[in-house]
């Protein structure tokens, strides 16, 4: 039986690539093992899916002066003996790598005992943890065009995200129910990610009563961002966070408001919604968003509002002329060279394992 281990954490989006393989990798007959820090994010996702995880210790790299500049190198030391031992008990065929500071020591690990590595690179540019891993890896595969020109010569394989199976299967006539919905109007989905968006969910509110005379409003507000004051408002509807139900929200939907991180662009994109990006400003990240974002807009995909530009006005406007030509954005999706990014990199693992 082949062996692959797979690891990535630190944030959702280093995990949930990861998830959307293992299906198939389950199909495959193959033994699975997943490496991530002692209590990340991931530890709980991965035990949720039933694989057997180990958790090994993790620093962070940083660019920026902080007191933990000189504990963290100690702990990644500590997690690339940890993580030697574990490649070198396991012995698996492959090494499959989202990406998160918990990946370097593993994929170091691997490179040592000749594990092949393939790494996924979700943001346009790749973050410091994959620039450190990329040169030992066998293959990497990316969501955008463009990251090519950021890749060794011979290595980068369009693929797009890796999107789970069951979000594919949404029901249109459930997600209206489940929000109190007519069929004969359309629907808004605005998300503002696990954490939620403050600027994206101030301006969306600030413009319901206009919206509303037009569309509907479903509104992933984020933990702790619900407004009372709207529950019961004809026409909108606002969750924290939804999980099992999102794929029925994402089926009835015919435009998606989102912040512009690669993994729930690259779900949008799966879906063939038409989008209008709210990418984080330079600011408050290291700018990937903002690449992530004009990058689909260059490809036809999407509208993009920065941030700083957000006003109520703009915001009307751009939803009107986005599902005006909804069908426009639906083409260039179809058109698209990222086709199944799970059935792709499935059948890379497949071919370097077999070369072995």
């Amino acid at each position: 039986m082949a062996k692959i281990l797979l690891t990535g954490g630190g944030t959702a989006g280093h995990v949930t690539p990861n998830i959307a393989l293992l299906p198939s990798l389950k199909e495959m007959g193959m033994e699975i093992k997943y490496i991530g820090s002692y209590d990340g994010i991931e530890k709980k996702l991965i035990e949720e899916q039933g694989i057997n995880y180990t958790g090994i210790s993790s620093g962070k790299f940083r660019r920026y002066m902080s007191a933990k500049n000189f504990s963290d190198p100690f702990r990644v030391i500590k997690g690339y003996r940890e993580a030697k031992k574990i490649v070198k008990e396991y012995k698996p065929d492959i090494l499959f790598s989202k990406g998160g500071f918990v990946s370097v020591p593993v994929v170091l690990a691997a490179k040592k005992y000749k594990v092949p590595i393939i790494i996924h690179e979700s943001d346009m540019t790749p973050g410091l943890a994959n620039k450190i891993s990329i040169p030992y890896a066998t293959k990497v595969c990316h969501n955008f065009p463009e990251t090519k020109d950021y890749l060794p010569k011979g290595k980068s394989v369009l693929t797009g995200s890796p999107i789970r199976k069951e979000l594919m299967s949404g029901n249109k006539i459930a997600g209206l129910d489940m929000c109190g919905f007519s069929a004969n109007k359309p629907v808004i989905m605005v998300i503002g990610g696990s954490l939620g968006a403050v600027a994206v969910n101030e301006a969306v509110r600030g413009a319901l009563d206009e919206l509303l005379k037009t569309y509907q409003i479903v509104h992933l507000c984020g933990n702790g961002k619900t407004d009372d004051t709207l529950n019961n408002i004809p026409g909108y509807k606002q969750f924290e966070y939804i999980k099992e139900e999102l794929k029925d929200l994402f089926a009835m939907s015919d435009v998606i408001i989102s912040r512009a991180g690669a993994n729930a662009i690259c779900e949008i994109q799966a879906l063939k919604k038409p989008s209008i990006l709210i990418p984080l400003s330079a600011k408050a990240s290291r700018g990937d968003q903002i690449l992530n974002a004009n990058s689909f807009k260059k490809q036809g995909f999407s509208e993009v509002i920065e941030e700083e530009n957000l006003t109520k006005e703009l915001l009307i406007n751009t939803i009107n002329m986005v599902y005006e030509n909804r069908n426009k954005y639906i083409s260039a999706i179809e058109a698209s060279p990222c086709g199944n990014a799970v059935e792709i990199i499935i059948g890379l693992i497949k071919e370097i394992i077999n070369k072995r």
